[in-house]
């Protein structure tokens, strides 16, 4: 088989890096990044998912801002400088790693609430000039290793259309989880034969995804059944009903209250998240932003319905963990659920992304807590979401260290592979000081500085493309 769409990812990434921006662009990235961190400095939302149940500690004066602080920035400096920012050279293509995660700590940092708001229009300032010219100053060396990092682009898509038979796999065992990749590999190979301008993984992850929601649903219904027939039972067998108890509940929870609380804080704030999704919304209707690292290469391509698709199949992953994270802390995410983002991409203008973002964060926020209660109901389709997670980042911790050892290989041949693959190898010897998935970006970029100096030493001679 040819491997001619390949090649295209390749040739359109490389002709569509440049990280120019128009200055509507530039202003709406300052001015969203302004944003975030005033609403990260007033503990209403931060973006890294891993901070949010530090929050409450935080929002009922237990702990203090500068260690919240550093909860922060020990969570997120790995993904800002290993991931986000080698994302962002290597498509061209914004993400909300490079984004979002600095304004959560420069928002906490700030001492006063007006210091936060200029602290991130500083960072996007930063993001919206800088960047490019370091894109610029970059493929102008010797070794061009952030044309080299547009290897990455293949392993990613496609590895990624393999989480869903992971979390399949995991959850409902090997029988189902093979029928799924057996259906998923054959969707993949009639897409590439008879839609081949459309992204080969599109409709495999569709039928993965809603295969295991359904699992899922199925599994749930019938606990549900079985449940309510033995409880019918242990009521005919002793004349009680059991409705009071079920009734009473939410009483006897301690958990509730706390819930309640955090929802009834959230709603006062709901103006101010309303904008945030205008404007979370209007970035992704720029085409500048990706919210995650296959469709930040799908964006790159200019294929929005198939980069809408990968991200809100992400959103099943990550609805539970934002909706209990965010009742159980007070604290919600920069991003939502992070439906604005497929929103955004597919709406044709940005006032219309305003509305509907603005729209949809209402949605959110206001229905919060019955999303909470919900998934309580719920534990299998809860459970699918934490595999999903799981499988996400496994597929794309694979896909992200075999293409940087591909963007070491084409920049550097073996002595590039010796440098990534020992710099990965020598962060895991160490206890990982950059976290897993962003250390092979972070490889890269080394090795690529290492490379050209060993260059300029008359150590070595770049690889001619």
């Amino acid at each position: 088989m040819s491997n001619a769409p390949a090649d295209q990812l390749t040739s359109v990434l490389a002709a569509g890096t440049s990280l120019n921006l128009s200055v509507a662009q530039q202003l709406t990235v300052i001015a969203l990044c302004a944003l975030t961190a005033f609403i990260s400095h007033m503990a209403l939302a931060v973006f890294n998912d891993g901070v949010r149940p530090f929050m409450l500690d935080f929002i009922q004066g237990r702990t203090t801002r500068s260690a919240t602080t550093a909860v922060s920035f020990g969570l997120s400096a790995g993904f800002i400088f290993g991931l986000g920012a080698p994302m962002a050279l290597a498509s061209g293509v914004l993400n909300p790693w490079l984004l979002f995660l600095p304004t959560d700590i420069l928002g906490l940092l700030a001492p006063r609430k007006w210091i936060a708001p200029l602290l991130g229009a500083g960072w996007g300032a930063v993001v919206v000039f800088g960047l490019n010219g370091a894109n610029d100053v970059a493929h102008d060396l010797p070794v061009d290793f952030l044309t080299a990092m547009q290897e990455m682009s293949t392993p990613i898509l496609f590895l990624f259309t393999l989480f869903p038979v992971l979390a399949v796999t995991k959850q409902f065992g090997r029988l189902r989880g093979g029928i799924v990749g057996v259906i998923e590999l054959a969707l993949v190979v009639m897409t590439m034969k008879l839609w081949p301008d459309m992204f080969a993984g599109a409709l495999a992850m569709a039928v993965g995804v809603l295969a295991l929601i359904g699992f899922a649903v199925q599994k749930d219904l019938k606990a549900r059944q079985a449940e309510r027939a033995a409880s019918e039972k242990a009521a005919a067998d002793s004349g009680k009903d059991p409705k009071p108890k079920a009734e009473t509940a939410d009483a006897d929870d301690p958990m509730a209250s706390l819930f309640s609380a955090s929802a009834a804080r959230l709603r006062k704030y709901l103006p101010l998240f309303m904008v945030l999704g205008a404007g979370v919304c209007v970035l992704a209707q720029m085409k500048i932003f990706g919210g995650g690292e296959a469709t930040s290469f799908l964006i790159a391509k200019g294929q929005y319905a198939e980069a809408a698709q990968v991200d809100f199949y992400r959103v099943f992953g990550f609805i539970p963990l934002i909706a209990t994270t965010a009742l159980a802390s007070g604290a919600y995410g920069i991003a939502g659920f992070t439906l604005v983002y497929p929103i955004g991409y597919l709406l044709p203008n940005p006032v219309l992304a305003a509305v509907v973002g603005a729209a949809v964060f209402a949605v959110e926020v206001l229905a919060l807590s019955y999303i909470g209660k919900a998934l309580g109901k719920l534990p299998s389709v809860r459970d699918s979401s934490e595999h999903l997670r799981s499988a996400i980042t496994e597929a794309l911790g694979l896909a992200i260290l075999f293409g940087s050892l591909m963007a070491a290989n084409a920049m550097g041949g073996g002595l590039g592979i010796l440098i990534v693959g020992g710099l990965y190898l020598l962060n895991e010897a160490m206890g990982r000081p950059v976290v897993k998935m962003a250390a092979a970006p972070a490889a890269v970029i080394v090795g690529g500085v290492l490379l050209n100096i060993l260059y300029w030493l008359d150590l070595f001679t770049p690889i001619k493309s």
